[in-house]
Parts: structure tokens; sequence; C-alpha cells
């Protein structure tokens, strides 16, 4: 029996063209689609120059991304009623510095005025002035004596 297949050579792939679709081109997109692609390039190209010479690209300085200013939070802390987490946020007020004026609150009454910091230890006259920026005003001596002290809280 003689065997039609030709064992050495591999199987032969079908033609499975779609009649009538003309020559395989080697790209993938079609010349008129490759014209469209890189126009939009060309258009974007030119919005990023221009970009960069309006942000002073062409005088040779860095440019800069962020021109927002800087926010810096407002906040202001009544120095007789704060407790230490919003005293460590004072500037030059650490924890331990803020556990002192507590204690000093305590033992020796509320302050009657900004300076009246001065009699904790660790508090002189910068650290003072750093602070008073954050310091709410002082109530007058007829406001402070109608709300009761740390003591009065605790009696019957």
């Amino acid at each position: 029996m003689k065997n039609d297949r030709n064992t050495n050579s591999p199987p032969q792939p079908k033609d499975e063209r779609i009649p009538n679709a003309g020559p395989q081109s080697p790209y993938i997109l079609r010349r008129r689609d490759q014209l469209t692609v890189a126009a939009w390039l060309s258009v974007a190209l030119i919005a990023i120059g221009w970009w960069w010479i309006a942000q002073g690209g062409l005088t040779g300085r860095v440019i800069e991304l962020d021109r927002a200013p800087p926010l810096q939070a407002q906040f202001q802390v009544d120095i007789n009623r704060a407790d230490w987490p919003e005293l460590v946020q004072l500037p030059g007020v650490g924890e331990t510095l803020a556990m002192r004026i507590i204690e000093s609150r305590r033992t020796e009454g509320p302050f009657r005025d900004h300076d009246d910091l001065r009699r904790v230890s660790g508090i002189g006259p910068k650290t003072l002035e750093g602070l008073r920026p954050h310091l709410l005003p002082m109530p007058k001596d007829e406001a402070m004596a109608e709300t009761p002290g740390p003591t009065d809280a605790h009696d019957g």
C-alpha cells in the first residue's frame, strides 16, 4: 500500500483569506488612521511645548508645578482650660512643659494673664513671645471669678 502523505514535510496550512479582502498590510492601522493619530500627537506635543514656554521653560529655570502658597493653621488655646494634648501643639511646648503648665494651673490656680505663664519652669520671655499669637485673650477679672476653678469642680 502506498502512503499518500509525505512524512518528512509538515502539513501545509489552508489558505483562509477572506475573498476580496485585498492585499494583507503589515501595519495595524490604515494609512488614513495613521495620519489621524499623527495629527493628534502633533497637536498634543505643540500644546505641551506651549505650556512649557508659558511656564518659563526657555529661561532655564525649574518649572514650578505647585504654585499654591502653603497654608498655615491658625489656632488659639485657652491656657486655663486646655489639656496637655492641646498644649503640646503650641510652638516650643513639649510634653514635659505641657504637664508643668497643667500642674502649675492645678496647684497655683488659673493664670490671670499671659505673663503669669512665666511662673512655669521652662517658660521664659522668648518662649512666652512665641506662644502669645496662639493664646486666646484672657477674660476680665470679673469673668474669672464666676468660672469655677479646677479645685471647685470637685467640691460637693
